[in-house]
């Protein structure tokens, strides 16, 4: 005999895409993309981003975007936290150096930041934002 009293439900779906997931991918593919664009615009030309710098925003953009596919709430903090910081300090690293090799060659305007490196700016602000929402939501 069956047992009646118990209902057979099934088990709850846990969803892989969490609150702060559009904003790390967004931001990931923000620091993806200007990684790849150039950084440095000069008279002489361009300096493109993945000589250096772009390098390792690169990686963080590869991170963000992991953290968008991950189910967990600490976990993808952690994932928009850290990469946000990194490349907000890899940002403003690179802008503290060009103003400095422009007071110091006495060529203001010369050395401009390129698109690269203000889409990279702007997604470790998108990263931050997303950290900040994942910290407060409940």
């Amino acid at each position: 005999m069956a047992d009646t009293a118990t209902t057979a439900t099934a088990p709850a779906r846990r969803r892989v895409l969490h609150a702060g997931s559009v904003g790390m991918i967004v931001g990931g593919l923000l620091a993806l993309v200007g990684s790849l664009l150039p950084w440095v615009i000069t008279p002489f030309g361009s300096l493109s981003g993945t000589v250096g710098p772009g390098l390792w925003t690169l990686c963080a953009g590869v991170i963000a975007i992991a953290g968008a596919l991950l189910p967990y709430r600490m976990v993808a903090i952690g994932h928009a936290l850290l990469p946000g910081l990194a490349v907000a300090a890899i940002v403003g690293w690179q802008a503290a150096r060009l103003i400095y090799l422009s007071s110091a060659t006495d060529s203001w305007g010369q050395l401009m930041p390129g698109i690269g490196m203000v889409m990279v700016g702007g997604a470790a602000v998108v990263l931050l934002r997303t950290a900040m929402r994942l910290i407060t939501i409940r």
